[in-house]
């Protein structure tokens, strides 16, 4: 890697993110043998009408700015007419303008790295409806973001809004293996005792990488709708109906974007039990969990689901790191080699494809005698 930076580095943190983005500078600090912090004092304080100002504390002229910002973190709060109100996913996109807003142009590039995408469901029309995170991602361009980096985007072909943007969709695929084969004692990825399944048609492309890169059988589950009827904004799900070979005395590793509510994830968990499967592993980057998680813990307690790994990309509350059928994927290592390479000004395309590291890690991992194949 070259010597030579884009420019200096400056890491903002937006609000809910510090843990996150103090053990990237951890990182970064040590790979540069650095004393001094990467991380910029960036506020957005609030008046107590709810309003609020982006402030800087310190000079960014000409330097390479990397934004963090989880906008899915409901942890953070604020006071608005003396009530706690806690911050939504428009509050937070809302302050990240304000923060581009008080650089005033005068840094040399602004990278913005949001985890899960701002409106990344609602990503097309399909009738009378508003495309939030198109409209959004141009916004950012026209602030003058130069890198929007994302993970695991819900349709990475949102980044058609903004053609002359640089837009990189990355998958934690490598992170979630190793964590998977640490956790797991006797582990067998032989294609007779384990297998990979997409929860839905939608899910397709990152469960076959999963299956392709461990050379495991592949199945999906197509999710049967009620046309007639609409709630909350969609038409409800009848039955998952499953495509795929025989399940019976299998692992199973179900792979999928994020959870929210959890109801498809329970329900596919379920469905494979009855056919047979031994163990049900999830694999999910985002870990909403928006109606709570007595439904996770009574599938725990059935032996519906064995574990769930989610990364720690976005906001986490302690009640969740605590359940036992939870297992944390830390993503720090990885975001802190994307910003130190791109601030190098160098290409992340052989970060973003991590084949030959998951099959040395494997390797390794049969060598111990940790993993059978």
């Amino acid at each position: 890697m070259s010597n030579e930076l884009y420019g200096q580095l400056s890491v903002i943190t937006m609000r809910g993110g510090e843990d996150f983005a103090k053990q990237v500078d951890s990182y970064l600090m040590g790979w540069r043998s650095s004393v001094n912090s990467f991380v910029v004092d960036a506020e957005c304080p609030r008046f107590g009408s709810g309003e609020g100002k982006g402030f800087l504390h310190e000079s960014l002229r000409g330097h390479d700015v990397f934004i963090i910002c989880d906008v899915f973190n409901h942890g953070a709060t604020y006071k608005m007419y003396g009530k706690t109100v806690p911050m939504s996913p428009d509050d937070h996109f809302q302050d990240l303008k304000r923060v581009i807003g008080s650089i005033a142009g005068k840094a040399r590039r602004i990278s913005v790295i949001m985890p899960m995408l701002y409106e990344g469901r609602q990503h097309k029309r399909s009738s009378r409806e508003s495309l939030d995170c198109a409209m959004a991602l141009q916004e950012l361009v026209r602030m003058g973001v130069t890198n929007i980096l994302t993970f695991d985007a819900h349709d990475p072909r949102v980044q058609n809004a903004i053609p002359l943007c640089g837009f990189d969709d990355i998958r934690p695929t490598y992170q979630m293996i190793k964590a998977f084969i640490k956790d797991i004692p006797e582990l067998s990825l032989n294609e007779n005792d384990i297998a990979i399944v997409s929860p839905d048609e939608g899910g397709m492309n990152r469960a076959m990488y999963y299956s392709s890169v461990l050379k495991l059988d592949l199945g999906m589950f197509y999710k049967r709708r009620d046309y007639t009827t609409i709630i909350n904004g969609r038409n409800p799900i009848v039955a998952h109906e499953y495509l795929g070979r025989d399940v019976k005395g299998k692992d199973i590793i179900v792979v999928d974007d994020m959870i929210s509510s959890g109801d498809s994830i329970i329900e596919v968990a379920t469905h494979l039990k009855k056919m047979g499967a031994k163990r049900i592993f999830v694999f999910a980057t985002f870990g909403l969990f928006c109606n709570g998680f007595e439904t996770f813990d009574k599938a725990f307690e059935n032996g519906d689901i064995t574990r769930i790994f989610t990364t720690n990309l976005i906001y986490r509350p302690e009640e969740l790191k605590a359940k036992p059928w939870y297992r944390e994927v830390n993503m720090c290592k990885y975001v802190s080699l994307l910003i130190d390479t791109l601030n190098h000004d160098e290409s992340i395309s052989s970060i973003l494809n991590p084949v030959k590291k998951i099959h040395a890690y494997v390797d390794h991992a049969v060598a111990e005698g940790r993993v059978k194949i």
